[in-house]
């Protein structure tokens, strides 16, 4: 057995990698797919497309690397969280599309919910906010709202999964319907101090239980490749939301490590053990991993649009034609020129949690250039990622000694120096920054004893480049100052439903 397989379905494209012993990556693919927006505020994926899009880039990088059952160990599966699918247990059919992360349209039933007075409740249970970002109130919302979907579910005949089950699902052939602890925290509908579906919660948001997978550790083997082909036969051992498979991967495994994400949204996680801790300045408590038995916790703050902001400079605007661009356009100017630029497309999440915030560019003069623009938005994604900062260390007391970094957007040099500048405190860059798909790899061979223990897994962990700051912390200052001025202006744009 030399390698383990990772699949990594992501919010715009779906990626498979394979690793060997050393945690490097040897063959990658990846498959873009398409982005529907239905109405201001929604978005929606194809599940059909996410499955198809995620087995074809499985089965060619199999075949550029020639697997098979002899020298795979494993699969891992990592997956956008919160996106939601409803389908026939019978047929495998979807009811509706995937309803993703970043849809707002139940906002109206999350501000229902705090009215009626249950926020405290499902904020003690689950660790998190009642934004539409969750799951439970997607599910709600698709019960509601396809017809018969409601009566079906009651009588046992739909099943409700995060991209994981469904991928598990596809995989097995439908034989399981599970999920891992990672995954189940991100509902809405799990109490992450009894590690299970809590009847309260379901009821509270009227989804029946005969819907809900099986919770199951992020380190195990659910089950076997049923699908023909050279993939058939093949483990599944390793499941775990997109962040906290990061998290794993850049091997934070002691208390106070953190790690940020720079992907289509940003997204900060700091292990705090095996003890939940309770955010007082909006962060969110969440399951870090569950594995040889053990449930760690980690506190995340969750910024819907970061890597996005520069896909809507390439595709909206037209101001760049692919996104490694943005770094010499933002490079092209000293400074942001006085713009700010505050992408909530779809809301403000951490610490915010403002779904009725909406994107906002401030302090255009006939000065500003495309270089100015570029520049503000790699700032925003470093903006964002203080306030989420600063807000977790004033719940855990415990000040920063390093970032460390990873997603597709940390490539960007100028970034993840503005990143040190705005923290005032070192980034560090893996030299494998594929820590997403390399967690899912981890956790599936810890399973099959491809790797022997977290200590083995440590030791692979190596910097590739540390940014330092060089700003000076009244620069800085300023800086964030015109960053707070252009969030109020951002903040409410819509009217609450």
């Amino acid at each position: 057995m030399e390698y383990v397989l990772a699949l990594d379905q992501g919010t715009t494209s779906s990626r498979a990698i394979v690793f060997d012993h050393s945690g490097k990556p040897c063959k990658a693919m990846q498959q873009e797919f398409a982005q529907h927006f239905p109405q201001p505020g929604w978005v929606e994926h194809d599940p059909a497309e996410i499955w198809e899009s995620q087995w074809q880039v499985a089965m060619g990088v199999q075949e550029a690397s020639n697997l098979s059952t002899a020298n795979l160990s494993a699969i891992g599966i990592t997956n956008q969280r919160e996106t939601t699918i409803v389908w026939d247990r019978n047929t495998g059919e979807p009811i509706h599309k995937a309803i993703v992360w970043q849809d707002r349209r139940t906002a109206p039933i999350c501000e229902q919910l705090k009215r009626d007075g249950a926020e405290d409740t499902v904020r003690e249970k689950t660790g998190l906010v009642l934004d539409p970002y969750f799951s439970g109130t997607k599910v709600q919302w698709l019960l509601d709202n396809v017809d018969g979907a409601r009566a079906r579910a009651e009588k046992g005949e739909l099943a409700f999964g995060t991209v994981d089950s469904w991928l598990v699902w596809k995989l097995t052939g439908g034989a399981r319907h599970v999920t891992d602890a990672t995954n189940a925290s991100r509902t809405l509908l799990y109490n992450i101090h009894t590690r299970a579906w809590d009847d309260e919660l379901l009821e509270l948001l009227k989804v029946p239980r005969a819907m809900m997978p099986e919770v199951r550790p992020s380190s195990e083997v659910y089950g076997e490749v049923a699908v023909a082909g050279p993939l058939k036969g093949i483990p599944i051992a390793g499941m775990a939301g997109d962040q906290q498979a990061a998290l794993f991967g850049q091997a934070c495994f002691r208390a106070g490590m953190a790690k940020n994400t720079y992907g289509t949204g940003c997204f900060l996680l700091k292990n705090t053990g095996t003890k939940p801790v309770a955010s007082k300045n909006n962060m969110l408590t969440t399951v870090a991993w569950q594995v040889d038995g053990v449930t760690e916790y980690a506190l995340e703050g969750s910024i819907f649009v970061a890597g996005a902001v520069v896909q809507w400079l390439r595709d909206g605007l037209g101001l760049i034609k692919s996104a490694p661009e943005i770094e010499a356009l933002a490079s092209s100017v000293p400074d942001n020129g006085g713009v700010n630029f505050v992408p909530a497309f779809s809301g403000l999440g951490a610490p915010h949690w403002d779904p009725y915030a909406r994107g906002t560019i401030t302090g255009i003069t006939r000065g500003v250039t495309a270089g100015h623009i570029a520049r503000a938005a790699l700032e925003s994604i470093c903006l964002q990622s203080f306030d989420v900062l600063d807000a977790m260390q004033k719940d855990s007391g415990i000040t920063l000694k390093e970032l460390r970094a990873d997603g597709g957007a940390c490539v960007n040099d100028l970034l993840m120096q503005i990143q040190a500048d705005v923290l005032q405190a070192p980034v560090v860059r893996p030299q494998v920054t594929e820590t997403t798909a390399l967690g899912a790899a981890y956790l599936a061979g810890l399973a099959t004893g491809f790797w022997n223990g977290r200590d083995a897994i440590a030791s692979q962990w190596a910097p590739d480049r540390r940014f330092e700051p060089q700003q000076s912390a009244e620069a800085i200052a300023e800086l964030r100052k015109n960053w707070e001025r252009a969030l109020e202006r951002a903040r409410q744009w819509e009217t609450p439903s």
